[in-house]
């Protein structure tokens, strides 16, 4: 289990201990002020906690002051990130008006020289010309509080990393540690770091080996999960559940994107299953429900269906919804409620193991179960807006 440091994001905590935060990206133009504030506003309302928007050039960046503000006069202060890339002027700007900027190492260093062998001493000397490079940048997040997301990505590794590490997820790693030497040694310490690739494995392999690094350093920055480039509907889903999945599983990740080929309001509610689902973040019911057998003599399908659309907005509940009773108690054993097969179109229900009513017609039986929740204090009105 991987304990990060805690760090603020504007008004919003992330790391040690805090929710781990949904966050998603704006695919507007940046310099449409109204439309890049419209699609923020609708990501939020969806759920999401952290607004990434593109910032590819110094006017861009510069209108991240315009659009900040017209959110704030909406009432909205939701944490801003600006993506920079290949333009360190444009992370300055950035810095001294949203609540984070995300910046690639291949931003600050030497690339398409067609060198391929360094000498210890070329090595070190590019790492201080990074640090040289960076100090600006530095200072204006210390003297703003802006915190800096520093992202690796597959593919885009400097010449130099290349030479010793090859194309791999321990060069991925090795790259962001030697940035989070730079800002250690600038006395900056507001960082986020992720390791991103659209392959899976190489994804999960390069964040384990940048966290281990960073165990046996001392170090303790948050991580940022995400499978890059994951496509669109199932695979992009599958994808970015397998991996980001495999992560918080293991204790690691402290903010999450999934990135989809879609409308980005549409990432928003998969980040929250993928969450759920590795239970790390819950925000509504969850259903244990078997597939069913020959053993099955009601429409269980129906009934979950059924189910829950009248209960999932119970958060915390768990309900198990299952066949018949051969298998029924054992593979439900922490659910607060079952739904189990007594016979043909026959149901029992239970308030955890124990049987509350039997053999009930199946047509009554989610009704039933409705008022069961009710009388042991579990029953919420859905919120309507």
């Amino acid at each position: 289990m991987y304990k990060s440091r805690q760090l603020k994001i504007g008004n919003l905590t992330l790391g040690g201990g805090a929710p781990i935060r949904v966050q998603s990206m704006t695919n507007t133009n940046t310099m449409d002020t109204q439309s890049t504030v419209e699609q923020t506003l609708r990501l939020v309302e969806a759920g999401c906690e952290i607004v990434r928007i593109t910032a590819p050039d110094d006017k861009a960046a510069e209108n991240l002051y315009n659009i900040k503000n017209e959110l704030a006069r909406r009432g909205c202060t939701v944490p801003l990130v600006a993506d920079i890339h290949f333009n360190p002027q444009a992370a300055e700007t950035a810095a001294a008006i949203v609540e984070k900027v995300r910046v690639n190492p291949g931003n600050y260093t030497d690339r398409n020289t067609g060198k391929t062998e360094f000498t210890e001493q070329e090595y070190n000397d590019e790492l201080k010309r990074i640090g040289e490079k960076m100090s600006r940048l530095i200072e204006i997040c210390k003297q703003h509080h802006t915190a800096m997301r520093i992202g690796t990505n597959h593919g885009s590794l400097s010449e130099r990393i290349m030479s010793r590490y090859g194309n791999t997820p321990e060069g991925m790693a090795q790259s962001a540690i030697e940035f989070a030497e730079v800002c250690r040694q600038q006395d900056y310490h507001d960082l986020v770091f992720s390791m991103k690739a659209s392959n899976v494995k190489v994804m999960v392999e390069s964040t384990r080996c940048f966290v281990s690094k960073m165990q046996q350093m001392g170090m303790d920055y948050p991580i940022h999960l995400g499978v890059t480039e994951a496509g669109d509907a199932m695979q992009g889903r599958l994808k970015s559940a397998a991996g980001i999945g495999a992560l918080l599983i293991d204790g690691i990740g402290d903010t999450i994107r999934v990135s989809l080929t879609e409308d980005p309001v549409e990432e928003v509610p998969v980040a929250y299953d993928i969450l759920q689902a590795v239970g790390a973040r819950i925000s509504k019911a969850e259903f244990i429900a078997c597939p069913s057998c020959g053993r099955t003599l009601y429409n269980i399908q129906e009934a979950l269906h059924q189910i829950k659309a009248a209960t999932e907005h119970l958060k915390g509940i768990k309900i198990g919804v299952m066949g018949c009773i051969v298998n029924g108690l054992g593979e439900m054993a922490d659910a607060d409620y079952g739904y189990v097969g007594a016979g043909p179109a026959k149901i029992s229900l239970f308030k955890g193991r124990q049987l509350v009513k039997n053999a009930i017609p199946q047509e009554q039986a989610v009704e039933e179960l409705i008022a069961l929740i009710k009388q042991n204090g579990d029953w919420q009105e859905p919120c309507t807006k």
